[in-house]
């Protein structure tokens, strides 16, 4: 399986699992240990936590292991690391204070909308 077609997994599962705001960021050639950001929103702690737990049982049927997440109950950031892939839950206002998508962003990068209505942001 290829690291697109996990990707591609890992966003159906947010979005199934009722998390918002899904963005992909394209990180390929702007740091050497990951190609895909993905930044979703949770409502709470407890819902950021079970997004990251369905992702990691998700990878692990397509035969990923996940190296590790950070953050618990309690937290308002939580960071799944598959590797090739890693993803940021956060609630809204961890998110509007951190501005991951800035960080990784640069000048003229172009956004993307895919048909879960997410966006990839591709530098």
């Amino acid at each position: 399986m290829q690291v697109e077609d996990l990707l591609k997994a890992v966003q159906e599962v947010l979005d199934e699992r009722k998390g918002h705001n899904i963005v992909t960021l394209d990180v390929r050639g702007k740091t050497s240990f990951t190609d895909y950001m993905i930044v979703v929103t949770g409502t709470s702690d407890r819902h950021l936590k079970s997004l990251c737990d369905y992702v990691a049982v998700k990878a692990k049927e397509l035969g990923f292991k996940p190296l590790g997440i950070e953050g618990d109950l309690g937290s308002d950031w939580v960071l799944l690391d598959l590797a090739d892939i890693i993803v940021h839950a956060m609630t809204a206002q961890a998110r509007g204070f951190y501005q991951l998508e800035k960080l990784w962003s640069v000048e003229g990068s172009s956004q993307i909308e895919d048909e879960n209505e997410d966006e990839i942001v591709n530098e």
